[in-house]
Formats: C-alpha cells, sequence, structure tokens
C-alpha cells in the first residue's frame, strides 16, 4: 500500500495540481512565449520535481546500472519512438482541425529568438525526461511492488499520463493516450529511458517548430 500512497502523492503533487489549476482558469494564459518565466519554471520547478523522483528512486531501489546507462537499446529506441510520435501527433492534430477544436495548435507559443529556441529546447528535453522518469521508469518500474503484471501497470500509466493532459481538449488527451502507451510499450520492449526520453523531448520541440512554421501571429 506504501508505493501506492506515495505514487499518488508524487502525482498529484507533480503533475495533477498543474493540471486542474489550467482546467479552473486559474492559471494566467500566455499570449506569447516568454523565455523569462520558461526558463524560471525549468529552474525552479521542472528540475527539483525531477531531482525529487530521482531522489526517491534512487534511495528506495536497488538499480541495476545497465537499466539508466546510455547504450545501444536507448538509439533503436529513440530512432523508433521518434517518427511514431511525429505520426500520432500529426494525425490528432489534423483531424482535430475538422472535428472540434484545434486545441492541439492554438494552444502553443513559439518563441521568436534564437536564444528563446535553445531555452524552449532545454525546457522540452528536462519536461520529457520528468515525465519518463514519473510515467515510465517509476510507474512501470514498479509494477512488481505493486503487483500489477505489465499490462496491467501500462494501463494505469496511460491514464494517469493522459489525465494531465485534459487541458489540452478532447484531442490533446487522445493524443496523450496514443503517444503514452506507445512510451510505455517502447519502455518495456527495450528497457530505455534516454531512448524515449530524447525522442519526447524532439517531439515537444518539433511541436513548437511546426507551430511557428504554420500558424500566423
Amino acid at each position: 500500500m506504501g508505493i501506492y500512497v506515495e505514487a499518488i502523492i508524487l502525482y498529484i503533487l507533480l503533475f495533477l495540481s498543474g493540471t486542474i489549476t489550467r482546467l479552473m482558469g486559474a492559471a494566467p494564459q500566455a499570449s506569447a512565449f516568454s523565455p523569462i518565466a520558461t526558463l524560471t519554471h525549468l529552474m525552479l520547478y521542472i528540475i527539483p520535481s525531477l531531482a525529487l523522483i530521482w531522489y526517491i528512486i534512487c534511495k528506495s531501489w536497488k538499480l541495476e546500472y545497465w537499466l539508466v546507462r546510455p547504450g545501444k537499446k536507448d538509439v533503436i529506441s529513440g530512432l523508433i519512438t521518434l517518427p511514431c510520435l511525429i505520426l500520432l501527433g500529426s494525425a490528432a492534430s489534423l483531424i482535430s482541425l475538422y472535428i472540434g477544436d484545434s486545441s492541439l495548435r492554438t494552444t502553443l507559443h513559439s518563441p521568436t529568438t534564437v536564444s528563446g529556441w535553445i531555452i524552449l529546447s532545454l525546457y522540452c528535453i528536462f519536461f520529457a525526461y520528468l515525465e519518463e522518469s514519473f510515467f515510465r521508469f517509476y510507474l512501470l518500474g514498479k509494477r512488481k511492488e505493486m503487483n500489477l503484471g505489465a499490462t496491467q501497470a501500462l494501463i494505469l500509466s496511460v491514464i494517469l499520463f493522459s489525465l494531465c493532459h485534459l487541458s489540452s481538449g478532447p484531442w490533446g488527451f487522445l493524443n496523450a493516450a496514443l503517444c503514452g502507451a506507445l512510451l510505455g510499450f517502447m519502455f518495456l520492449r527495450y528497457n530505455s529511458l534516454h531512448g524515449i526520453a530524447v525522442a519526447h523531448g524532439l517531439y515537444n520541440i518539433a511541436s513548437y517548430v511546426l507551430n511557428a512554421l504554420t500558424v500566423k501571429t
């Protein structure tokens, strides 16, 4: 039971609370990309949250070095995951243009300067590592302690990951579910953290690049 309590507290504190705040309209909506705000969020939230998750993992687990050491498995999983993520995201975005709203694209605010893109890229990579560390490495890695099979743990991971994207609208939720299932499957298949985390981060960066190229401000 203790592992469930730990997971729930981490999930609410690091992910769900922000989603609920956005859904209730309590969080201010930015009208343009802010490098300072993004860098502040990275330094005061993303990196500390990532450090907290890994502190808990390293304190309570007897980690095998090969699980976190970058290697061939990360290259393979990354090369497979990235195009699949782009395909899923593009399909959801295109469909959303004809059914419902196009929230997948209109909520993005791309940088207009080189320094802004550097800050955004760092933000996307670190945030992807945060999400992959919790939703894949932590939840799927502790499935035995939770008395869950691989499929059950994958479903739990997908549901929790998708709920964090409710503020992106129904198509954002669906896209998160499909991408979460893919990321979870790739983690279970290759035992790869770095491959899927980098692919996840590059996918997020690609979304901003596409937004900058196609959306007129």
